[in-house]
Order: C-alpha cells, then sequence, then structure tokens
C-alpha cells in the first residue's frame, strides 16, 4: 500500500460522502462552501496533563523494545466493524495497543522504530510513535462534506493534544504508508486488526515471528501494575452496584424478563465505565445450564434460580468477569440450596490454592475435586468413588468448563500466552484470574435425579494475587447460600 494508493481511497471515500450529500442536499453551492470555512474559534486546548496510564505504557515499551531489538515492531488499534449496511460496531481498539498507549482512536497504529534506523539515540533502543487521524480540514471542507467528518462524528483530539496527552510524538496516520514502505530490517506486526497495515507490510515477516510477537505482548500482560489493579478494583465495585441494581429488578411475584435483567446492568456499566466488558449472561432456570447462554429472551420465574455472568468494563477497558446465582424470589429451596452449598465448597477451595508459587492448575484441581466429592456423595457415579470419577475425569459431565482465566484488558486475558507461561505456569504477585466452578444439571439429562434437571448453579470471583496469598476483588458480593438470601432481602427492603 503506497501513499498515493492510501491519498486515492481517502479521496475517492470524501467525493462519495460529498455525492451522498449533494444527493440528499442538492449541490453545495460556492457561497455556502466559502461560508462555511469562516466563524469558527480556536478550540485547541494547550497544557494538558498526560493521561494516567502515560507512564506506566512507556515502561511497558520499554520491556517490548528491550526484548525485540533492532526490529520494527507495528500495533494498530484497529478498524470499525460494519454491523449493518452503513452502521458500525461501536468502536472498541485492540488491547494490546490500549495496553502499550492508553490511547482509544479508531484507526491509529503505534510504530517503534529501531533508533539506529532514524539517528534517534533513543535509550530503549526505539523510538515510538502514534499515528493517528488528526482534526479534520475546515479549509478544504473534510470537516462537513466527509460523512464522518468532525461536524457529523464529534471533535478529535489534534496531533498537538494528543502528544500532551500520551507523552509521544503523533503524526499523520495518512502518511504511515510512506513509513511503513521505507521501513528496512525485521518486522514484526500484530495482524488481523487493520488491514491496510496488514497489506503494507504482507510478506514482511514470517507467520511464527508475528506469532511470537503476540504470544510476548500477551504475555507481559500476565502480571499487572498498580494503575491496572486499581482499575480491576474499580470495575469489580461497579460490578457489585450492577447486581445489586438487579436484584432490586427481580419481581417476587411476577416473572422478570432476561432482557431487562441484561438492561439493568449494561446501564450500571454505562454509567460507570465504558460498557458491559463481554456479553452478559442472564440465564434463569433451565437456561442456568447453558454456559453461554447471551440470547437473554426468557423469563425470570419466581422459584427459579438466575445466574448472572456480568462484568463493568472502564472507561480504561479493563473488565471485570463475576458470576453469581440468585434464587429470583430471594429463598433457595433445599435441592437448590444442596447444588449451590456444593459449588459454594469447591470455590472455597479453589480460592484458598491461589498463592504465589502454587502451579495455575491447583485452583482448578482443588475445585474440581470438591464437585467430584459431592457428586459421589450424591450417588450420580454409582459404585465408583469420588477418587476414581476424579482420575477419569467423571465429574466433567456436569462441570463441563475450566474453573478459571486471567483477566485485565480481555475478560480472557493474556489467550495468547505459551501455555508453559500461562496454563502450565506459576502463578505470582500481580496476576488476577478468575475462580468461577460450578454444576450444570440439563433438563434432558437421565443419569440424575429428576429433582436436579434443569438447575445450574456457578459462583465466580476476581482474585488478585498477593505476596500473602490473594486478595478477592468481587468480595463485596455475598458468597453464601445464608449471605446471598439476607443480601437480597436488604436490598428488597
Amino acid at each position: 500500500m503506497t501513499d498515493s494508493t492510501q491519498e486515492a481511497a481517502v479521496t475517492a471515500e470524501a467525493d462519495e460522502n460529498r455525492q451522498r450529500k449533494n444527493g440528499l442536499y442538492g449541490r453545495v453551492s460556492a457561497e455556502l462552501a466559502e461560508n462555511m470555512k469562516r466563524g469558527w474559534a480556536d478550540t485547541e486546548r494547550r497544557g494538558l496533563e498526560p493521561i494516567a496510564q502515560a507512564a506506566y505504557a512507556a515502561r511497558r515499551r520499554e520491556a517490548l523494545s528491550a526484548r525485540f531489538p533492532g526490529e520494527l515492531l507495528v500495533v494498530p488499534a484497529g478498524n470499525a466493524k460494519v454491523r449493518a449496511n452503513d452502521t458500525n460496531y461501536p468502536f472498541r481498539p485492540s488491547s494490546d495497543y490500549v495496553y502499550l498507549t492508553g490511547d482509544q482512536s479508531q484507526d491509529a497504529v503505534l510504530v517503534l522504530e529501531p533508533a539506529e534506523h532514524d539517528g534517534h539515540d533513543g535509550h530503549d533502543g526505539h523510538r515510538a510513535t502514534v499515528y493517528l487521524l488528526p482534526r479534520s480540514d475546515r479549509e478544504n471542507g473534510e470537516f462537513w462534506l466527509d460523512y464522518h467528518g468532525e461536524l457529523w462524528d464529534g471533535r478529535r483530539n489534534s496531533l498537538e493534544e494528543n502528544e500532551q496527552l500520551l507523552g509521544l510524538p503523533c503524526r499523520d496516520v495518512r502518511t504511515l504508508a510512506d513509513r511503513l514502505a521505507a521501513a528496512a530490517g525485521p518486522v514484526r506486526l500484530l495482524r488481523g486488526h487493520d488491514a491496510g497495515v496488514d497489506a503494507a507490510l504482507a510478506g514482511t515477516a514470517t507467520a511464527e515471528h508475528d506469532d511470537e510477537f503476540r504470544s510476548f505482548l500477551s504475555e507481559m500482560r500476565l502480571v499487572k501494575d498498580e494503575f491496572e489493579i486499581a482499575d480491576l478494583r474499580f470495575a469489580c465495585e461497579a460490578t457489585v452496584r450492577g447486581f445489586e441494581d438487579v436484584v432490586r429488578t427481580l419481581g417476587t411475584d411476577t416473572p422478570t424478563p432476561e432482557r431487562l435483567v441484561e438492561g439493568m446492568f449494561f446501564t450500571r456499566a454505562r454509567i460507570e465505565g465504558n460498557d458491559v466488558g463481554y456479553a452478559s449472561i442472564c440465564a434463569a432456570g433451565p437456561h442456568a445450564t447453558t454456559l453461554h447462554w447471551v440470547r437473554n429472551d426468557g423469563e425470570a420465574r419466581p422459584g427459579d434460580l438466575l445466574l448472572l455472568d456480568a462484568g463493568v468494563e472502564t472507561r480504561n477497558l479493563y473488565t471485570a468477569d463475576v458470576t453469581r446465582t440468585l434464587p429470583v424470589d430471594g429463598r433457595f429451596t433445599p435441592v437448590q440450596r444442596r447444588v449451590y452449598e456444593a459449588v459454594h465448597a469447591a470455590q472455597e477451595a479453589g480460592i484458598a490454592a491461589v498463592k504465589p508459587g502454587a502451579a495455575y492448575r491447583d485452583f482448578h484441581d482443588a475445585a474440581q475435586r470438591v464437585l467430584a466429592e459431592h457428586l459421589a456423595a450424591w450417588g450420580l457415579f454409582g459404585d465408583r468413588s469420588a477418587d476414581e470419577a476424579w482420575e477419569l475425569g467423571l465429574q466433567r459431565r456436569w462441570s463441563l468448563a475450566g474453573t478459571g482465566h486471567m483477566l485485565g484488558l480481555d475478560v480472557h486475558d493474556c489467550a495468547k500466552a505459551r501455555t508453559g507461561m500461562y496454563v502450565d505456569g506459576t502463578l505470582e504477585a500481580g496476576m488476577v484470574l478468575t475462580v468461577e466452578p460450578g454444576l450444570y444439571f440439563q433438563s434432558d439429562d437421565l443419569t440424575v435425579p429428576e429433582e436436579y434437571r434443569g438447575i445450574g448453579v456457578r459462583i465466580e470471583d476476581d482474585l488478585l494475587v498477593t505476596e500473602e496469598g490473594n486478595e478477592n476483588l468481587s468480595a463485596g458480593l455475598p458468597r453464601t447460600a445464608d449471605e446471598v438470601e439476607a443480601w437480597m432481602a436488604r436490598l428488597r427492603g
């Protein structure tokens, strides 16, 4: 992709936008075009303070630079994705771009250029530059004739404003193609986020090199810094308030639509954060036995359980991931309580296993063993003992999933880390992970007594590994059956 072809594409899009507007509103007269150039105040902001994560992002870039000396490193934010026809999904930048810059701009690209390639004597071996779209040009009418000009989509920061906020040199992203074309030496690119950048650097690196780059970025995020931990703590606190909103909404005598539950939590997420961190699971009755129930088209009826798995994503894009299983009318039935207390016991065992120096798999194994013991006590393994069932993994028929995952900018954070660094690795202080055992008895499962069928229970909390053990960031929500009932009664007055 050359600079001239990129400029041609931009010009063609602008022309198309102008033609669309001319067709809708008639020809733009010379008088109107001239009028639109005049009478605009200077809104440039000066003396801005850097964003809170700027210093942390700089240290992260230093670590990345040290790992890949002498190589050109390219991390795009990504482009908008079409939802339908001419409307897009709300933009959310790539997590690695946010991690390394703190910026959330669409179409932006972070480039770390080896210092020796441009004569810059950088202390970290690379010169970092963010390529962004500048403010719309008022002289050529772009700001109002372009369908995505500032008069339509809202004011953007100028390049100078972004330099103050991010603590980084910022350039016009429309000059990036020429910069990339002139690049020499090894290149590593986080592919799959920006088709134009992918095309410009096609053939510059092997898939193995890019996979190594992606894995290292994931592994950098395994241990959280102070800024990240504070943001995750706030995400959990806001999520607690979202769960309280839902409890106040649940009807004790009449059904509550799952989508009302979803909407109540979403409102809290938008008020206190950026969005929900993932599609909320608002699963009532037998829907709770479907782990990824996101249709949310049923009803939470009195006497049923509501499995609510939801998390607030902060304005810095860190997300909580919390699950509570609630009796809709405020009281567990005896069989619901039996299943709930088995899951709670498993979670207690899993949480106790979260500590520095422990194997990552320990908390999963501890929780699953407790579930196997309860299932054996209920006679669900026939003549087999809990130990036999555990060795054979028979409890997985009803526990299904793993017991947790890393958490951060992504709900399933650090997903591209190497197995030896993640699931076969060791827990360290600063890691944040979920502990979320569950039991799911399908409505059509004839291997369990009828009273269990259609019951699904999961309890999930977000754990920070500390030097002493762990801290439950979502401890603001009750976990025992008695505590849940008392909490719901209190919220309902």
